[in-house]
């Protein structure tokens, strides 16, 4: 059995944010406070957290993975619970999830400015930093290791079918700037164009079909990299791995595939029915080698759609026209091939399926207070009750 079936190894990315729900750039000052110099990352245990290029976002990492998804939920969830209590206490801070911030402003926004900010200047030399992009962003990346490189290209040519689709279900990005976006994921609409200048680092975003380490290396970071030296790119992003922004990206240094296309969800145990939806997924594509492979011009054309319309987008598929339709047949799989764990977090992904992803279930309640209020306000009752859902670990509607 591969071994990314066995495990899970979750990152997630939180707001911080004040009474009114305005993003705080304190992170700095919340790893000292702890752990009582500014670092990276600080270590609690079983679970470590530190900083994002943006001040104001703090990323949770489990030390170890997981391979029961409710021990997953509880380690994560007594994470965001033990920050929250020192946030409280401190700085009368709370922590708030999804895709992106709903009414940051780029001009308010701050980028970390302590270790590595060498990187973030050179940078922002090259490309414009204060975007959405880049300043408000918030994913919940899935870490899947592999045992050899012939597992790791298996994998990863199969994420590739399974990437365009995750977005459907995991959209939770409609509002920024205190308006109604044009997109369902407008995370990852910002997230594939903020780097266009230099359009090898990521992509279409659905990577490309792999036969080993070596043709990876070559399309994605020997590409990006001779591109960045025609531009004079510091040498602190040259040859770095860690650079590619495609929706699945293998890191060589842990061993493992970090999948990006989820948008944060609105709480720890929404991620994990996630991953379980993922791990049972590609159990099932891996097992069969029937399931239809399609060309990746195609797979990027059905991402387009989806990053625009979610669910009711219009896909190509042999399993349905729409990506609601793909949706349900993935999750099929999954059933079929989920642990008796995974088994009871599917239909928390059934129901986003059939009633829609955060985004839609947002657009919805908005459009329902917005007869009795302003937007601005409808958008502060609703992002609250998603900042209780975190700290509750309770699902949304």
């Amino acid at each position: 059995m591969y071994r990314t079936l066995q495990v899970l190894g979750p990152e997630h990315e939180f707001s911080v944010i004040d009474e009114k729900l305005q993003p705080v750039p304190i992170v700095d000052k919340i790893i000292r406070d702890i752990h009582g110099r500014i670092v990276n990352n600080a270590d609690l245990g079983k679970f470590s957290f530190g900083k994002e290029l943006q001040a104001h976002v703090v990323e949770f990492k489990a030390n170890t993975p997981f391979s029961s998804p409710e021990v997953f939920e509880e380690t994560m969830h007594k994470a965001v619970l033990t920050i929250l209590g020192f946030l409280e206490k401190r700085y009368e801070a709370r922590l708030l999830g999804l895709g992106m911030h709903p009414s940051l402003r780029l001009e308010d926004a701050k980028v970390w400015s302590h270790r590595d900010r060498q990187i973030y200047e050179a940078l922002s030399r090259i490309f414009n930093l204060h975007q959405h992009g880049w300043l408000n962003i918030q994913s919940f990346q899935l870490n899947l290791p592999y045992k050899n490189e012939c597992e790791a290209v298996g994998l990863y040519n199969a994420l590739t079918n399974i990437l365009p689709y995750l977005p459907a279900m995991a959209a939770s990005s409609p509002i920024y700037e205190s308006k109604i976006g044009d997109y369902v994921d407008n995370r990852l609409y910002f997230y594939i164009t903020n780097q266009l200048k230099v359009p090898s680092i990521t992509g279409n975003l659905i990577p490309e079909y792999i036969g080993s380490f070596e043709e990876y290396e070559k399309i994605t970071v020997k590409r990006y990299s001779e591109d960045l030296a025609k531009l004079n790119a510091a040498k602190c992003l040259l040859n770095k791995e860690w650079l590619n922004s495609r929706g699945a990206v293998i890191r060589f240094e842990r061993r493992a595939i970090e999948i990006r296309m989820l948008d944060e969800q609105e709480c720890v145990k929404s991620d994990v029915a996630l991953s379980c939806f993922i791990r049972a997924a590609l159990r099932g594509i891996l097992a069969h080698a029937e399931y239809p492979c399609l060309p990746h011009k195609i797979l990027v054309e059905n991402l387009t759609h989806i990053v625009r319309d979610g669910l009711d987008a219009y896909v190509q598929h042999p399993e349905g026209k729409t990506a609601r339709q793909v949706c349900r047949h993935l999750l099929e799989i999954a059933s079929k091939n989920a642990t008796y764990e995974e088994k009871k977090y599917l239909p928390i992904v059934k129901r986003r399926i059939e009633t829609g992803n955060l985004s839609d279930i947002i657009l919805r309640e908005i459009a329902k207070k917005v007869q009795k209020t302003d937007l601005e306000e409808a958008i502060f009752c609703i992002y609250s009750s998603l900042a209780d859902c975190l700290e509750k670990n309770q699902f949304y509607v």
